[in-house]
């Protein structure tokens, strides 16, 4: 499984065309042929990149959950509802769904985040509000992240 990290600076062109950075483009080619799934992140106004294989277990799980639940019903609308499967053209472009963009409120310049096991695109100067925001100190640590020790 490929791991994702650090972020790129990278531009859309006036059609909704991005290159994926070198390195990122050889993960994706690597761990699913460069098919990927780009769709609505739930939290934030920005896009999961997820790769091919990636994006069936998130699937799988979703359908697997119990969908009486409003919250739960919420975000899988927009999880699978904005899904799209898109793949790297032969010069590691891909074309953003006018939708896609409208919800990421995504202008020309933008930001590749790795996640990990998946990727976000954010517009730039949103990724900027959103990481130097302060923090909430109201906000629950999620239950085992309290013991959480990075050194």
């Amino acid at each position: 499984m490929s791991q994702f990290y650090g972020n790129h600076a990278i531009s859309m062109d006036v059609k909704g065309r991005i290159a994926v950075p070198t390195r990122v483009r050889e993960l994706l080619q690597d761990c699913c042929g460069g098919r990927i799934v780009l769709t609505a992140h739930t939290e934030s106004r920005c896009l999961h990149v997820f790769p091919e294989d990636q994006w069936n277990e998130v699937l799988a799980k979703l359908e697997g959950a119990p969908t009486f639940n409003e919250r739960f019903r919420r975000i899988k609308l927009t999880l699978v509802g904005y899904a799209t499967m898109l793949e790297l053209d032969g010069n590691g472009r891909i074309l953003i769904p006018g939708p896609l963009r409208d919800y990421g409120h995504l202008t020309k310049k933008l930001m590749l985040v790795g996640q990990g096991k998946s990727l976000e695109l954010w517009d730039e100067d949103d990724f900027t509000a959103y990481i130097t925001a302060p923090v909430d100190s109201g906000d629950e640590l999620p239950e085992g992240m309290q013991s959480l020790a990075l050194y």
